[in-house]
């Protein structure tokens, strides 16, 4: 394995100015498909809504078409219940008492912006709930952590053990990636710490680290089977799993969630269905 300290880049205010750009409009697609999301709506419908945003802002969906085993047929990623990520959007309705996570990722300007919440509808078990909440936490932790860590390894640690103390369990086929011009870019970003990462793969903490974070965890096991589509990953055992991401930018200043909510200025600029911060979907 390369060295990831060797690959990566670090950007300048500059180009971090100019990444805040594609999260905010990452950041107004969420909110747009938040806005229709309810029992009886299909899948396909809130790709279209956050389609609608891209288009209307003349940012390049990234999900769209990208390579592999067949392109991906949609703007978004929406996993259902035991779909952890990369569900297909298509004729499939939301029901009372789902967990549906909407991912999704866009470019404008040259730069990439990729978040991903997943959602409660209405009434959802006990166990759910403390799923989405453990998952959201080490999100969370994860962020406030890269105040005061040098090296990943030392965050991942601590995401694992959060996960963990719960009794549940990280996914380690997924990680989180760096970005900058493109969705995927060098480090790879890991919510566990294992020895061979340690040894090949850490990166230290300092100011122009971009990177995607996104912890992914399920609430019976580690393990994932791929559908026959090819693209959808789910619960080895079937049950539910959880997704939450945020592009953070490390400054001088700390981190900077670059697809989180809009300042007051930033907010002046957004069409008006948005200026009910009550409605806002917040992460």
């Amino acid at each position: 394995m390369v060295n990831q300290e060797v690959r990566r880049e670090l950007r300048s205010p500059r180009e971090i100015r100019k990444m805040r750009k594609a999260g905010l409009l990452v950041w107004q697609g969420h909110q747009a498909a938040n806005r229709i999301l309810k029992p009886g709506i299909t899948t396909a419908e809130l790709d279209q809504a956050v389609h609608d945003v891209f288009r209307e802002n003349d940012a390049e969906p990234l999900f769209l078409n990208y390579p592999g085993p067949t392109p991906f047929p949609a703007v978004t990623c929406i996993s259902v219940n035991e779909e952890l990520v990369h569900g297909i959007p298509g004729p499939r309705k939301i029901k009372e008492g789902d967990v549906v996570s909407i991912d999704t990722g866009c470019r404008i300007g040259g730069w990439c912006g990729d978040a991903a919440y997943t959602h409660a509808i209405g009434n959802i078990s006990p166990q759910a709930k403390k799923l989405l909440k453990v998952t959201l936490d080490t999100l969370n932790l994860a962020i406030e952590l890269m105040n005061t860590k040098k090296m990943w390894s030392e965050i991942a640690r601590e995401m694992a053990t959060l996960v963990n103390d719960a009794g549940m369990y990280v996914v380690e086929e997924m990680v989180g990636h760096g970005i900058g011009k493109n969705l995927h870019e060098s480090p790879s970003v890991p919510n566990y710490c294992s020895g061979e990462y340690m040894a090949n793969g850490d990166f230290d903490l300092r100011p122009g680290v971009v990177i995607a974070v996104e912890p992914m965890v399920q609430i019976g096991t580690k393990e994932l089977e791929c559908l026959a589509d090819d693209w959808t990953q789910v619960a080895a055992d079937r049950k539910y799993a959880a997704h939450f991401e945020h592009t953070i930018a490390l400054t001088k200043d700390g981190p900077k969630r670059l697809t989180g909510p809009p300042t007051d200025e930033e907010l002046a600029e957004m069409p008006e269905w948005l200026h009910d911060k009550s409605q806002w979907l917040v992460w």
